[in-house]
């Protein structure tokens, strides 16, 4: 059988997964799913019941978005992004960009994004907590540098992007004038990108 990616289209991990097997040229055949009506076949092999779900050709199953990123490049990384020994520094601060995004500024994120859910404090506070945790150390770094990963992107740039997309989406209008002019660039490019537009696709 050839691989099947399930996944969800605007689900942002697995738009990272769906540009990472697309970089890495590994076919799969993607099926999208309902997220009110998910299928049994998926359900059968991860019932975790969440998005992306790799099931490989070998029948191996992949159930994590950054295995199915890792895995992918890991046969096939053309733009070099996993370009560090797992025991450099660097490595160590890319990992650490990607910790924290799947973490705190993840859990900021949902409250920002749904503030109404979450009346114990308001948007605003929400967004802050966001800026604070993710945001600042992404804009430093990107004003010195055109990556997350350097003059080059990296596997932390793939990784995070789709959900700067999701916090810059909540208020278009104050992410546009908000003072994080680097992060905008970085952003701008990616959604903007010959590759994100292929794996947006219908």
């Amino acid at each position: 059988m050839s691989a099947i990616l399930y996944s969800y289209r605007r689900c942002p991990y697995a738009m990272r997964a769906r540009m990472a097997l697309r970089c890495a040229e590994i076919s799969v055949e993607i099926r999208e799913i309902s997220l009110r009506d998910k299928p049994p076949e998926m359900l059968a092999i991860s019932p975790k019941g969440t998005v992306p779900v790799l099931h490989c050709a070998d029948g191996h199953v992949i159930e994590q978005s950054l295995d199915i990123m890792r895995w992918a490049l890991a046969q096939n990384d053309p733009l070099h992004w996993l370009r560090w020994t797992v025991d450099s520094e660097e490595y160590a601060q890319q990992e650490a960009l990607i910790a924290c995004n799947d973490t705190t500024f993840k859990y900021w994120l949902d409250r920002y994004k749904y503030a109404e859910r979450y009346p114990e404090f308001a948007s605003a506070y929400y967004r802050e907590q966001a800026l604070t945790c993710q945001l600042d150390p992404l804009e430093q770094r990107l004003s010195q540098q055109a990556f997350l990963g350097g003059e080059t992107a990296a596997l932390s740039d793939v990784a995070l992007f789709p959900f700067v997309r999701q916090f810059a989406a909540v208020d278009t209008a104050w992410f546009e004038t908000s003072p994080y002019p680097a992060t905008r660039q970085w952003l701008r490019g990616w959604v903007e990108s010959d590759l994100f537009t292929r794996i947006m696709a219908k």
